[in-house]
């Protein structure tokens, strides 16, 4: 029964994740960048001043500054599909999955960005008096058909608060245990509990624990987890542009079997690039701007800007640099995949054991922060269906999974979190699509401004 149960689940996620979903998704961002005439790419310098430099508004309304609104969703998507995901990519497609990696992250930072703008215009106040919103609060508040829109966002709460429970809890926790094991010989339950408490210490302080420890955790991850990639390109410096040109020129030729590398083709390298593109930096499955609706801030737009270098961060630069690492030092024809790929990488473009050491920290830091990123997602969630009582219930029931997915097997949880993340996306792409005009009269209103004021 389990089994059938299973291969139902399987199946039903391949449907979700099959062509037209990654068209649809890669879709919507092409449109959103058309409409806004390519802000992602005229904006991006100034965006990033506002999310690095300056980092927070004074005396606006909101629970969190803009950096660690965009550090909380950095967390939750900063994670094994840096690792892991760009890994697997590259050894099922050839390292041209990586240029369709490249290429849902700029498309998909218009869809972060429009998601963003969308989730501060419509979010509310809520009885403990922090901000509340994102996809289920733009769809009940913002579709004309009030019945449709309260019906979508009611399925989208409902997929995240599952979801929560799976690809931001059980998995991350269990990926964390199996490091800990392999590298430092900590057993699965040990690392369970103490992931559970680590992660209860956090999560009871609400959004501004979150958005504090996040603030403080995500850039010290991502700067070792570069450092160590940034050693090994240096190393390889000769080749690097080299392997830039490979890159380009096989995304649109099919990679020949090499080493242990079987080979594939160009349609292989555009799916697993745009699958694994945007699993990792979650552009239109709408987690992400839950948190940029508790940020500080008195325009959508302000926030917006800060929240689509999420993607960039995420995709273009985390991505890119596990990628050419992998690529630079020859191991993507091993026959291997996922997290030990990377691992091979670093340990054979690094001196001694330190190449697996930082794979396996990184792998660590980037699993504990998508559960501080996701435990706010599924708090919100949570929350918008069954009010601000089940906060603290939600909370205890979180910690508990931490610890339970540390030990268990999780081939199940596995399956129904990557269901659960692709339908998550089906509401929140309707309601992309539908308020987009209102998305691009808030960035007409907000430029306008802007000009006037110069």
């Amino acid at each position: 029964m389990q089994v059938e149960f299973l291969n139902w689940i399987n199946a039903a996620g391949s449907f979700v994740w099959g062509p037209p979903m990654l068209i649809l998704l890669v879709g919507t961002g092409i449109y959103l960048t058309f409409l806004l005439r390519g802000l992602q790419f005229r904006m991006l310098k100034h965006s990033l001043y506002l999310a690095l430099i300056k980092r927070k508004e004074d005396s606006a309304a909101g629970d969190i500054s803009h950096f660690q609104a965009l550090m909380t969703a950095l967390a939750a998507t900063v994670g094994t599909g840096n690792i892991a995901g760009v890994a697997t990519a590259i050894a099922s497609g050839g390292p041209g999955a990586l240029f369709w990696m490249w290429i849902t992250g700029l498309f998909g930072m218009a869809t972060k960005y429009a998601e963003a703008v969308l989730a501060v215009k419509y979010r509310m106040v809520d009885e403990n008096g922090t901000m509340s919103g994102g996809p289920m609060y733009y769809l009940s508040r913002g579709l004309k058909n009030q019945r449709l829109g309260k019906f979508l966002g009611t399925l989208f709460a409902l997929f995240a608060s599952v979801a929560a429970f799976g690809i931001g809890n059980m998995v991350q926790s269990n990926s964390v245990a199996d490091a800990m094991q392999s590298s430092f010989g900590v057993p699965h339950a040990v690392t369970g509990v103490v992931l559970a408490v680590a992660t209860a210490l956090v999560i009871v302080g609400g959004i501004r624990s979150i958005g504090l420890a996040s603030s403080i955790l995500v850039p010290v991850m991502i700067v070792l987890y570069m450092a160590g990639g940034l050693i090994v390109l240096a190393i390889n410096w000769r080749g690097i542009p080299d392997i830039i040109l490979y890159v380009f020129k096989d995304a649109f030729t099919p990679s020949a079997a090499l080493g242990g590398f079987v080979g594939a083709t160009v349609a292989q390298s555009i799916r697993y690039g745009v699958a694994r593109g945007v699993f990792s930096n979650e552009s239109g499955l709408g987690s992400s701007p839950i948190a940029a609706a508790a940020a500080q801030t008195q325009n959508p737009v302000t926030q917006a800007l800060v929240s689509m270098t999420q993607t960039f961060i995420d995709t273009i630069v985390v991505c890119s640099l596990t990628g050419f690492t992998i690529i630079a030092t020859g191991v993507w024809t091993s026959g291997k995949t996922g997290a030990q790929l990377t691992v091979a990488a670093f340990s054979k473009g690094l001196p001694g054991e330190s190449g697996g050491i930082i794979v396996a920290i990184g792998l660590i830091l980037f699993a504990y922060s998508t559960l501080l990123g996701w435990s706010y997602y599924g708090e919100k969630s949570v929350e918008y269906l069954f009010g601000v009582k089940s906060i603290k219930p939600y909370r205890v029931i979180f910690c508990i999974f931490v610890a339970i997915g540390a030990i268990a097997h999780l081939e199940l949880v596995w399956s129904l979190a990557d269901l659960m993340n692709g339908l998550m996306a089906i509401p929140n792409l309707v309601g992309l699509l539908a308020l987009s005009g209102v998305v691009a009269l808030e960035t007409k209103k907000h430029l306008l401004g802007e000009q006037t004021r110069r």
